[in-house]
């Protein structure tokens, strides 16, 4: 029986109840298989945090909703098992990672989906001397990619990721002219 050397891709994201590490926690983790199956799309009950109104606002999740939801220490040997020998793409890596330093210890590779469409989209930061950074709902926007719900949910946003990231890596998809000169060379 014959192996692949390919690693297998998953997309992970996050909802957390608010930007710091340090101070936050998270409320939503969706993990999704390259081929779109669901791998884990679970609410997530803070231990320290009670409220977070600003978060809330944006991504809808209330302290109710996840009141009889696990914890990340109950989901963090399901969330390792998952990851293990993985390549997982995030958008955000930076953001995120943080959240998980322990549990994605094992993965083959993390690589940020942002970044790779910052180089792509183009625009500078001129402050931080970098591509400028874009919004998922930019990046979705600019590959045409149909939201399955809102945004700001992690496993939709982990299918928002996987379409943009597949686009980034799809050079004919990037580059109609390519595909047309392809089809002219074999037309000869």
């Amino acid at each position: 029986m014959a192996t692949s050397n390919k690693l297998q891709t998953i997309y992970l994201d996050l909802e957390t109840t608010g930007l710091s590490y340090k101070h936050d926690e998270i409320v939503e983790i969706g993990i999704l298989a390259d081929d779109g199956i669901i791998l884990l799309d679970t609410q997530v009950r803070p231990v320290r945090k009670q409220t977070w109104p600003q978060a809330q606002a944006i991504h809808g999740i209330s302290p109710d909703d996840v009141r009889e939801a696990p914890t990340l220490a109950d989901l963090s040997d399901v969330i390792q098992a998952i990851v293990e020998g993985k390549e997982i793409i995030i958008y955000n890596m930076a953001f995120d990672l943080r959240f998980l330093v322990r549990q994605l210890a094992k993965a083959a590779s993390i690589r940020c989906c942002m970044k790779a469409f910052a180089r792509y989209y183009g625009g500078q930061d001129r402050r931080r001397r970098r591509p400028r950074q874009q919004k998922l709902t930019t990046a979705a926007e600019h590959v045409e990619f149909i939201w399955p719900g809102e945004a700001h949910r992690a496993i939709n946003d982990c299918m928002a990721t996987r379409a943009v990231w597949r686009y980034l890596m799809d050079p004919a998809r990037r580059h109609p002219a390519t595909m047309i000169g392809q089809a002219r060379k074999q037309s000869r």
